[in-house]
């Protein structure tokens, strides 16, 4: 009998350690088998993954990108005073050239700045005769001219009389004397002939300056406002007449000198 405990005892001992066993078993895979199944995956999955988060954020910026410089605002340049600057300048040496080739002209009225373009040769060295001598009105008919070396008067007095003025010049002590003969007819005419045509030509320069401009505000394009364009072409219009205006001022001016004497 005592046997018979002792055999039931010990099979119930083992059934007891197996169960244990068992349940140990279960519980382990339960716990490990999410890390067993993490482990096992495939690096190229994870890469994969990666690759295509990657992927995404770029295109995201790209798109940033392109959205931020949608919003871009175009800034239009003032090009008004520089373009106004400009041709004002180009105008304005035109009218001075022009000012300054009708002083050459030979009137019947003595004028200081006659002799201006007169070269004298002293020296072995060409220079303008402003530079050497002091020219001065003595009467509307007579012109003083000074020089600043007395060594330079006999070369001044033959570069007076090889100009084309028409002046003989007289040595009066360390100066030179210059009567101004009255003109003829044939040369009043020449002379507002050669006054007309260099009115002429000084309009042309001033009306090439106007359409620089013009060109300019045309290429300028879209970046100036239409508005901004028809008042500046008036602005440069504006400019042109005034211009022409004084050009055309000088000229009978100096047309005037000329038939009046």
């Amino acid at each position: 009998m005592a046997m018979y405990l002792r055999r039931a005892l010990s099979l119930r001992n083992v059934t007891l350690i197996r169960s244990s066993a068992l349940h140990s078993r279960n519980f382990s895979d339960a716990i490990l088998q999410p890390l067993r199944l993490r482990n096992s995956q495939p690096a190229t999955i994870l890469g994969i993954d990666f690759l295509r988060g990657s992927r995404r954020g770029f295109a995201k910026g790209r798109k940033s990108k392109e959205d931020s410089g949608s919003t871009s605002v175009d800034v239009a340049v003032d090009i008004g005073p520089a373009l106004k600057e400009n041709a004002a300048a180009q105008m304005d040496a035109a009218v001075v050239a022009l000012s300054r080739e009708l002083t050459k002209i030979r009137t019947g009225r003595a004028s200081a700045g006659m002799l201006d373009h007169i070269i004298v040769e002293t020296g072995g060295v060409k220079v303008p005769l402003s530079r050497i001598a002091l020219v001065s009105v003595l009467d509307s008919k007579t012109l003083s001219v000074n020089p600043y070396d007395p060594d330079t008067l006999k070369a001044l007095q033959k570069a007076i009389v090889s100009s084309p003025l028409g002046l003989n010049p007289k040595e009066d002590g360390q100066r030179l004397v210059a009567a101004i003969p009255p003109l003829t007819k044939e040369h009043i005419q020449a002379m507002c002939k050669v006054v007309s045509k260099s009115s002429e030509d000084v309009k042309q320069s001033i009306r090439r300056a106007r359409q620089k401009a013009l060109d300019t505000i045309k290429k300028s394009g879209s970046s100036v406002p239409k508005d901004s364009v028809k008042r500046l072409e008036k602005e440069i219009d504006e400019l042109t007449k005034k211009f022409v205006k004084s050009a055309d001022d000088i000229c009978k001016s100096k047309e005037k000198e000329i038939t009046q004497g």
